[in-house]
């Protein structure tokens, strides 16, 4: 352990030097986060890719450090391991490395607890990965949790006081919003008339809060017997959708009747979207944690909504509901703002619809 004695030897005598003022650019190279993960398994690839995904900025993944570079992956350049181990103290103080991101999936056995202990005792920052990824992606990644993680998560809290924020503002916005929207659904409804045969409006089950089946409100997108073969996922260019249902669609108007359900408190505007129950029957069989979205309302609009692209299919399903997890852990009012803001600009835009 020479060397460590040797670091924390440089460290003092960096305290005790008389440092000159630091330039613009030494001030943002020392506020910038160079991370250096710990494992090289799937976990520890996908946080690389994301933090390559995203680089620039006050973040920088500078390589990997793992037992041995037999581990090695194909996501991951053999030029990002910086070595074993063993020579983690040498790699923080060469590579100059303020956060490790701990990426181990086997801890128990293999994880270097003492070295890491002594890292943050000397101020380097010791984060997890699954807590990094999160941040990097706003999503959690549900294929590499263990359920522990989930069960001493500082997440998932249900604040009283936020929680009847949140319901004053679901009453006071879908009341304001139905009544300023009256003369929308009124032209609307007529011209779903004139368009095609059948009713304006549609309801249909889905699953909401804790399980429980809720009929829901929408206008008619889709022609009359749309589904007399049976419920389906919506296609690109689907030939069931109306001509008007294109342009409700487009721009999100077919969701407005849905303000019913959030003042008869089935829904919420800010949640996840709630699904049919044939689709959850099969998505939770073959979704790990997927029942975990059922724990808050469903919403209008959602962090999957202005995150992802519309979901059609069971892999869109199973990255939604990464951003639906991301949603329910981190709920707050400051959060529901920012969805609702972003909401603004996806309907403007008409991003994802489908």
């Amino acid at each position: 352990m020479a060397v460590k004695g040797e670091i924390v030897k440089d460290a003092i005598s960096t305290v005790t030097k008389p440092q000159c003022a630091p330039s613009t650019s030494a001030l943002f190279h020392r506020l910038k986060k160079r991370v250096l993960i710990v494992g090289t398994g799937s976990l520890g690839a996908r946080l690389y890719q994301s933090l390559m995904f995203r680089n620039g900025g006050f973040t920088e993944c500078v390589g990997f450090v793992d037992k041995d570079s037999c581990v090695l992956t194909n996501h991951i350049p053999r030029s990002q391991y910086l070595g074993s181990f063993d020579q983690l103290f040498e790699v923080v103080e060469s590579q100059r490395i303020n956060t490790i991101a701990v990426c181990m999936e086997d801890r128990r056995s293999t994880l270097p607890v003492h070295t890491l202990l002594d890292l943050k005792a000397m101020g380097i920052t010791i984060v997890d990965g699954h807590e990094l990824y999160e941040e990097r992606t706003g999503r959690l990644s549900i294929d590499l949790l263990h359920p522990g993680a989930l069960v001493f998560s500082t997440g998932f809290r249900r604040r009283l006081l936020s929680m009847g924020i949140k319901r004053l503002i679901d009453i006071t916005g879908a009341g304001i919003g139905l009544l300023l929207l009256l003369p929308i659904v009124l032209i609307v409804g007529l011209l779903i008339k004139i368009d095609s045969p059948g009713p304006a409006f549609y309801r249909q089950i889905r699953v909401g809060l804790r399980g429980h089946p809720f009929m829901i409100w929408k206008f008619r997108s889709m022609c009359q017997d749309a589904e007399k073969t049976g419920p389906r996922w919506a296609e690109p260019r689907d030939p069931r959708i109306s001509r008007m249902g294109r342009w409700l669609r487009k721009l999100r108007l077919d969701e407005i009747p849905q303000l019913i359900n959030v003042l008869r408190g089935e829904m919420s505007l800010v949640g996840p979207r709630p699904e049919r129950p044939v689709f959850v029957q099969q998505l939770r069989g073959a979704i790990p944690y997927y029942d975990i979205r059922h724990t808050v309302q469903p919403g209008i609009t959602g962090w999957a909504q202005i995150q992802f692209r519309y979901g059609a299919s069971e892999e869109d399903a199973h990255t939604k509901l990464q951003y639906d997890l991301y949603y329910v852990k981190n709920l707050s009012v400051v959060l529901d703002l920012r969805i609702l803001l972003r909401t603004i600009r996806v309907i403007l835009l008409g991003e994802g619809a489908r």
